[in-house]
């Protein structure tokens, strides 16, 4: 067995003056680098500081475009709102007049129940009952039109 400790590279530590040193020399090249973006960025900025009331106006023009463009017509828009509306009325007229028709068909079938007059005025017509004595006159259908013949399936 080998019980030999080995020791690796030993590392001595800089000062704090030569860390001080390090760190100004790399703050001079950073203030060197940040001079230089900024001379290159100034004219940019400055044209950008000028232009700032008609970018802004620009911006608020457009936002305001957008706006009206969604309201209008947007998933929930003026436009998509009233083919809505209009199409609700519509099946609320429908469903007013189902509720007619239904009470209609409701009194009748109560008066069908309930009134001996009705149900023998429904036998008369349906059945073409009599009373005793009565001659009952049934009028004959009206013929079917005949069907248009068609002069191209002949030739």
């Amino acid at each position: 067995m080998d019980f030999r400790i080995g020791i690796g590279k030993i590392r001595v530590l800089p000062t704090p003056e030569q860390r001080m040193r390090t760190l100004a020399q790399g703050a001079e090249q950073a203030e060197a680098w940040a001079g230089k973006a900024r001379a290159i960025a100034a004219p940019v900025l400055q044209t950008i500081y000028g232009l700032r009331r008609r970018l802004a106006t620009a911006l608020v023009g457009v936002v305001a475009i957008w706006l009206f463009l969604h309201v209008m017509f947007g998933a929930n828009g003026t436009v998509v709102y009233r083919t809505k509306r209009s199409g609700y009325q519509a099946l609320q007229k429908e469903i007013s007049g189902l509720q007619k028709e239904n009470a209609q068909y409701t009194d009748q079938i109560n008066q069908l129940k309930t009134d001996p007059k009705r149900i023998e005025k429904e036998a008369r017509e349906q059945f073409h009952y009599a009373r005793p004595g009565e001659v009952v006159y049934v009028s004959p259908e009206a013929p079917a039109p005949p069907a248009p013949t068609s002069h191209s399936a002949s030739r």
